[in-house]
């Protein structure tokens, strides 16, 4: 049987590291700051928001959120955002997607400020994480998977690596990431002939498409780390992933379990980013 690994551990591992480098901020006048923005009261945002604040607030980042009117203008919310963008007591900021339809995401990527971007929104970002500047911000969930294959020492160097899913949140971030840890990166996704026969090849199989509990031991070699980033509800209500938990832990090396997974880490590497953002801005 395959070894269930929890993000807990390598989340509470990033935490105990942040909090050092915090208070060692503080005794130089400076408290890393992040800032939420959040249009409406959707219930995934709020349930995120609370992970969020509960994380920052125990490493001992500062934080302030900015509920929006789901009804407020694209002018307004830019009016809103800039001011964000110019306060200097503010090194990371958040904003919830998807947007209302009146708010045009492909207007308000190009106005958040890619320092302090924490969350990969900005092009700037996007094309920083293609090119491997270490001093972008590359999304949080896909940064989650990488912290998790390095937490328990997953060899990525040379590694046959399969992606499932080809979204901007997930599929295309982690591939890139993957290849700058030297793995080949195989994408996978509707179109894709033979699927189960070419994840079955991959070393590191990691799965975001979306599609409850569709992955299931055809898809997994003998001996594979399987990562997987879908968040379900299944035919009787409970949280579940993309991938047969159960139906692949006996093929698998290691697999991440839904919950209690990939996004048990996010948080962490939201804090992460602001504290990186803040060393950035301050050129320490």
């Amino acid at each position: 049987m395959g070894q269930i690994i929890r993000g807990k551990l390598a989340a509470d591992a990033i935490s105990e590291e942040l909090t050092k480098k915090v208070e060692i901020l503080k005794t130089k006048g400076i408290s890393p700051k992040l800032t939420i923005v959040r249009v409406g009261t959707n219930p995934s945002d709020l349930a995120y928001e609370r992970g969020a604040l509960k994380r920052c607030e125990s490493i001992g980042i500062l934080t302030e959120v900015k509920e929006l009117d789901e009804n407020i203008s694209q002018s307004d919310f830019i009016l809103e955002l800039e001011k964000i963008n110019n306060d200097k007591a503010v090194n990371g900021i958040l904003i919830f997607r998807p947007f209302p339809k009146q708010l045009d995401e492909s207007v308000i990527k190009y106005v958040i400020a890619p320092e302090k971007d924490v969350d990969c929104f900005s092009p700037v970002n996007v094309a920083k994480v293609m090119e491997n500047d270490e001093t972008g911000f590359a999304p949080c969930t896909p940064s989650a998977v990488m912290e998790i294959l390095k937490y328990y020492d997953v060899p990525m160097k040379g590694k046959k690596a399969v992606v499932v899913g080809r979204s901007m949140v997930v599929g295309k971030p982690v591939s890139m990431l993957l290849l700058n840890e030297n793995a080949t990166v195989t994408i996978c996704h509707s179109k894709t002939q033979d699927m189960p026969d070419v994840c079955s090849e991959a070393d590191i199989l990691v799965v975001g498409i979306g599609r409850a509990k569709m992955i299931d031991s055809k898809y997994v070699k003998d001996g594979a780390v399987v990562i997987d980033v879908g968040i379900n509800v299944d035919e009787n209500g409970n949280m579940c992933g993309d991938v047969d938990t159960d139906d692949c832990k006996d093929k698998a090396l290691m697999i991440t379990p839904v919950p209690s997974g990939v996004g048990s880490v996010t948080t962490s590497i939201l804090a992460k980013h602001v504290v990186k953002a803040c060393l950035l801005q301050n050129s320490i």
